[in-house]
């Protein structure tokens, strides 16, 4: 139960939010392996990418992609957020006097993450062509020319198999374990915090402060390795499906640093705030209250029986 209601609050989240996903993969695709004043600049600032995508290509390419934005809510979410529910129900997370075991929860937090992460990595892939693929005028990155996802995900099989699908796959691991670990392990500390100090009893409220901090935690320590993932993912690739501009992970970040600079790797932070801090809120909030709810129909059954 704790995967399909975590599968169901990430879902629900990334309706409001996928916009917001396809502004910031256009910044972090902009001026790829460039150096800065060298480039066409076609998005000065969300706000104004958000202009230029409606402008260029209608309303409807702020939801580009979102098929497989929803499918990669409903695996990855629904493991991390599973993988979670289920060690908190389970009193993995905490002491015997309520307290957070910080090393333990940035473990099982960062496990979940990794295993969703990973397992949705060719839905993501895919998302991530989807999302950047625009009108000439204002195209960045490689552009994949897909029609949709299932035919995406069949040419990247044909042409790749298996492991043309989870290309890119090991930029999942570090992004997920400091993206899920940072931003849960921030959501329950803050609740705990606002119990210690009885700031507040109201649960709703409580989740809503607690996700605010997770969103502005996961945003800050994750863009980078954000950045390095959907470059990875985005690459033009041979007929073996291996890329053409990045032989590995390590040698993606290299190539950025020389070309582009450090501060190349906070490139999208604006529109990583923007879509991660109202998803955190929505996801977490709504994965909380269902949680309550699926509690209320369960009255016989305890806390950590709900899986």
């Amino acid at each position: 139960m704790e995967f399909a209601l975590g599968a169901t609050a990430a879902m629900g989240a990334c309706l409001f939010t996928n916009p917001l996903e396809v502004l910031k993969t256009r910044l972090q695709l902009q001026g790829e392996l460039q150096a800065k004043g060298h480039h066409a600049v076609h998005y000065k600032n969300v706000f104004h990418a958000g202009y230029v995508v409606v402008k260029n290509d209608g309303w409807l390419a702020l939801q580009k992609g979102l098929v497989p934005a929803l499918w990669v809510q409903f695996v990855m979410n629904g493991s991390r957020l599973g993988v979670y529910g289920f060690a908190d129900s389970a009193g993995y997370l905490k002491d015997e006097k309520g307290n957070l075991v910080l090393v333990q929860s940035i473990l099982i937090t960062g496990a979940g993450s990794i295993l969703g992460h990973f397992t949705a990595s060719p839905l993501f892939l895919v998302k991530t062509h989807l999302q950047s693929q625009a009108v000439a005028a204002i195209a960045v990155g490689h552009q994949h020319q897909h029609t949709g996802t299932i035919e995406a995900l069949t040419n990247i099989y044909k042409s790749g198999g298996i492991r043309g699908l989870f290309r890119g796959a090991q930029a999942t691991v570090p992004r997920a374990f400091i993206g899920g670990s940072s931003q849960l392990v921030c959501f329950e500390y803050t609740k705990q915090l606002l119990d210690r100090y009885n700031v507040t009893s109201n649960a709703l409220l409580k989740s809503f402060l607690g996700s605010m901090v997770g969103g502005i935690a996961v945003s800050v320590v994750m863009t980078p390795f954000d950045l390095i993932m959907t470059r990875l993912y985005n690459q033009p690739s041979d007929a073996n499906g291996k890329g053409l501009m990045y032989r590995s992970y390590f040698d993606c970040v290299k190539k950025i640093y020389q070309s582009e600079g450090l501060l190349a790797f906070y490139k999208g932070l604006g529109p990583m705030y923007l879509r991660l801090g109202p998803h955190t809120v929505l996801c977490l909030v709504f994965f909380d209250q269902l949680r309550s709810v699926a509690y209320k129909y369960f009255p016989s059954r305890t806390r950590d029986q709900i899986v």
